[in-house]
C-alpha cells in the first residue's frame, strides 16, 4: 500500500531522502519504523516522494502512483537559479522495486553474495563445492580417457584384420594391368613391340607354382619360405598370381627399401596400420619413444600383427602370410642385417606356432647366407630360368597373346638360343615385330653393359688400380664359364653327330662352377658379392655360380673370343703386380752427397747373430 507524504505530520514524522529507499523515524523515539523503497520526482523546485508498501520477497509489484508523470510545462524566470536533477544509475529509472542486490558486469554469478555460489550448490560451502565439481570433472575426462583408449587399441587389431581379407590389396591392385593396347597388324611399321601386356603366368604356369600356391594359400604351417633366384626369373609374379586366385584372402605383401624409415612406411600401409600416429590419446598418455628408429615402430607393428594372428587362426585354423619382397634391397651393413634377424626372429616364432608364415623372396645370395646362421625352420625354393622347350612354349604362347603374327620355328629358335629361358627377356622378344632383330639388340645392350662395369683398362693409372684389380678377377672367372661352355658344345656337337642327341629337344644348361671353386680363380673372396649384385653372376642355394643369364654368357663369349683379350687380360695383371710392387717399394734419399763421392751399401747376413751378442753382453 502507497501513502502519500502530505498526510503525515510534520511534528511526529521525519522524512529523509536516499537515493533508493525512504527511512521513517518517530521523534519522540529514535528508532527506524520502517525502511521502504520509494521513488522521488522532481518537478520545477518541487520534489515528491512516493513511498510502497510492504510486497512479497523477492517479487516486485508496480505501483498506480509509480509511474513517472508526464514532464509539466512552465516559464522560469528569468532572475531564478535552475535546478537540474542530478545523475542517476538506470536502476532508478521506473518505478519497480529492485530486492536483488545490484550486480555489475563482470562479477561473478550464483545464489550466493555477490553471485560467489555454484548454480547447483552441493554442501553450504562454496570451497567444498568447487572441489567436488573439480574433482568429477577430473574423474569423467579420466573414465572417458580410458575408453578412448581400449577402443582405439581394438579399432586397431580391427583394421589390421581387415588388411588380410579378402578384397582390395594394394600391392595386388598395383600387379593389375589398368590401361589396354591395342593389338598391333603387321602393317605398323614402327611399332617394334606392342600388344596387350598381359601376364607371362597366363601363357605358362611353372612347376614351382603349385608350391607357391600352397604357400600363399595357407597349406604350409610350421615353415618360413625363401624365394632365391636371379632377376626377371618369375618370382614376384607366380606370387601375385597366387594372391588372385584367392582375392588376396588371408595374405598381404610389402617391398623391402634401402632407407628403413622407408621401409616403415610400406610395412605399415600393408599392415593397414599406422603406428599410433592416428591416436587422439595425447592427453591420456605419453608419447611412445621414438629413439630407437624404424626398428622401434616395425617391432611394434609385428607385436600388432601377433595378436591378429592368434585371433585368426583360432577362428580359421589357417595361418596368414605376409610377403616381403626383394629383401635384397636391404643394406649390407650391421643396419640391414640387424633387420633381417629382427624380421627371421619374428618368422621362427610364428613358423613354430603355425599362426602366420612370413615368405621372403630375393635376387642376391647374401640375405640368404645371412639368415642360414640362425634358420631352423627356414625353407628356400631356387627359382631357375626355363628350359629350351619351355621358353620356346612361352615364346609361342606370348606371341599369340600379343597379336603378332607366328615367328618362323627356326627365328623363334634362334632368338630363344640367344636370350635364354629368362622370362623378362622372353616377353620383350616375343611382342616385337623382328624377334631376332631385338635379341640381337638385347645382347648388344648387354654386352656394353658389361664392359662399362668390368671392362680393362691397358697401363692403368694406380688410381684406379682396386677397380682394375675387381674388372680382372672377375674375366678371369667370366673365361673359364665360356671355356665350360665350349667344352659342353663340343661334347654334344659329338653326341648329334653319333645320334644319341636330338638337337631340337636337347639343351645344353649354363655352366656351373662351385662356390669355392670360384674362390681359387678369382683369387678374392670379397668379389663374389659384388657380381652378384651386378647381376653378372648367381648362386643358389647348392653354392653353384652360374652366369645370371643366357645375354651375360653370350656378352661374355663375344669379349672372350675378341683378338687380342688375353694379351689385354695379361697386361692389365702386369700392371696391377707394378703398381703393387711401387707400392712396397722404399726410397732412401742422401743428402750432402757431391759429383764423384762413392756411396757404399752392404748386407751383412750376420746382424743377428751379433744383435743377440749384444743383447747377451
Amino acid at each position: 500500500m502507497v501513502a502519500s507524504l502530505a498526510a503525515l505530520s510534520p511534528a511526529t514524522r521525519t522524512v529523509l531522502s536516499f537515493p533508493r529507499s525512504i527511512i521513517i523515524t518517530s521523534d519522540s523515539s529514535p528508532r527506524v519504523l520502517q525502511k521502504r523503497p520509494a521513488t522521488r520526482t522532481i518537478i520545477g523546485n518541487a520534489r515528491f516522494y512516493s513511498v510502497q508498501g510492504p510486497n512479497p520477497p523477492n517479487r516486485p509489484v508496480k505501483s498506480p502512483l509509480a509511474k513517472k508523470p508526464p514532464p509539466l510545462p512552465y516559464h522560469q524566470p528569468a532572475n531564478s537559479t535552475a535546478v537540474h536533477p542530478a545523475p542517476r544509475h538506470e536502476a532508478h529509472e521506473g518505478s519497480l522495486s529492485i530486492n536483488v542486490p545490484f550486480n555489475p558486469p563482470g562479477s561473478g554469478g550464483g545464489p550466493g553474495p555477490g553471485g560467489s555460489g555454484g548454480s547447483f550448490p552441493l554442501t553450504g560451502s562454496a570451497l567444498v563445492d568447487a572441489a567436488l565439481t573439480t574433482i568429477i570433472g577430473l574423474g569423467l575426462v579420466f573414465a572417458g580417457g580410458v575408453a578412448y583408449v581400449k577402443w582405439y587399441k581394438a579399432n586397431v587389431l580391427d583394421k589390421i584384420e581387415v588388411a588380410f581379407s579378402a578384397g582390395y590389396d594394394p600391392a595386388l591392385e598395383l600387379a593389375k594391368s589398368h590401361t589396354t593396347h591395342k593389338a598391333p597388324t603387321e602393317t605398323d611399321e614402327d611399332i617394334e613391340f606392342a600388344g596387350e601386356d598381359a601376364s607371362w603366368t597366363q601363357n605358362l604356369r611353372r612347376k614351382e607354382q603349385d608350391w607357391i600356391d600352397m604357400i600363399v594359400h595357407g597349406k604350409e604351417p610350421g615353415h618360413y619360405f625363401m624365394l632365391l633366384g636371379p632377376k626377371g626369373s618369375g618370382k614376384g609374379t607366380m606370387i601375385f598370381d597366387s594372391m588372385a586366385a584367392c582375392m588376396a584372402e588371408g595374405v598381404s605383401m610389402c617391398d623391402a627399401h634401402p632407407d628403413l624409415e622407408v621401409f616403415r612406411l610400406r610395412l605399415g600401409k600393408a599392415l593397414n596400420y599406422e603406428y599410433n600416429e592416428d591416436s587422439q590419446t595425447g592427453l591420456f598418455q605419453r608419447r611412445d619413444p621414438r629413439e630407437g628408429g624404424p626398428a622401434l615402430d616395425i617391432e611394434r607393428a609385428m607385436n600388432k600383427l601377433e595378436k591378429v594372428a592368434l585371433r585368426v587362426a583360432r577362428r580359421t585354423g589357417r595361418p596368414l602370410v605376409l610377403v616381403i619382397n626383394n629383401i635384397h634391397f636391404f643394406q649390407n651393413d650391421e643396419e640391414g642385417r640387424n633387420m633381417i634377424l629382427q624380421l627371421q626372429q619374428k618368422a621362427e616364432a610364428w613358423a613354430a606356432s603355425g599362426i602366420l608364415t612370413l615368405v621372403f623372396s630375393s635376387d642376391d645370395f647374401w640375405p640368404f647366407h645371412v639368415m642360414r646362421k640362425n634358420a631352423s625352420r627356414m625353407h628356400v625354393l631356387s627359382i631357375y630360368d626355363l628350359d629350351k622347350n619351355e621358353a620356346l612354349h612361352a615364346a609361342t604362347r606370348m606371341r599369340k597373346s600379343s597379336g603378332r603374327a607366328v615367328a618362323d620355328p627356326n627365328v623363334l629358335q634362334e632368338a630363344v638360343g640367344l636370350v635364354g629361358g629368362r622370362l623378362s627377356y622372353l616377353s620383350k622378344v616375343s611382342k616385337a615385330k623382328d624377334m631376332l632383330s631385338m635379341a640381337q639388340h638385347l645382347l648388344s645392350v648387354e654386352k656394353a653393359w658389361l664392359l662399362s662395369q668390368i671392362g680393362l683398362i691397358p697401363d692403368c693409372d694406380d688410381d684406379v688400380m682396386d677397380e682394375q684389380k675387381w674388372s680382372s678377377c672377375s674375366w678371369l672367372l667370366l673365361q673359364e664359364f665360356v671355356k665350360i661352355r665350349e667344352k659342353q658344345e663340343k661334347e654334344r656337337e659329338v653326341a648329334v653327330a653319333s645320334g644319341s642327341v636330338d638337337p631340337e629337344k636337347e639343351d645344353i644348361p649354363l655352366p656351373v662352377i662351385p662356390y669355392w671353386r670360384c674362390r681359387q680363380i678369382m683369387t678374392r673372396t670379397d668379389f663374389m658379392e659384388e657380381l652378384d649384385r651386378a647381376n653378372i653372376i648367381n648362386i643358389d642355394i647348392n653354392h653353384d655360380v652360374r652366369p645370371d643369364s643366357m645375354l651375360i654368357l653370350q656378352a661374355a663369349q663375344e669379349v672372350v673370343s675378341e683378338e687380342g683379350f688375353e694379351d689385354l687380360l695379361e697386361n692389365v695383371r702386369d700392371r696391377i703386380d707394378e703398381i703393387e710392387s711401387l707400392h712396397r717399394t722404399r726410397e732412401l734419399t742422401f743428402k750432402d752427397v757431391d759429383k764423384g763421392d762413392r756411396i757404399r751399401l752392404s748386407v751383412d747376413k750376420g746382424g743377428a747373430e751379433l744383435a743377440e751378442i749384444l743383447r747377451r753382453s
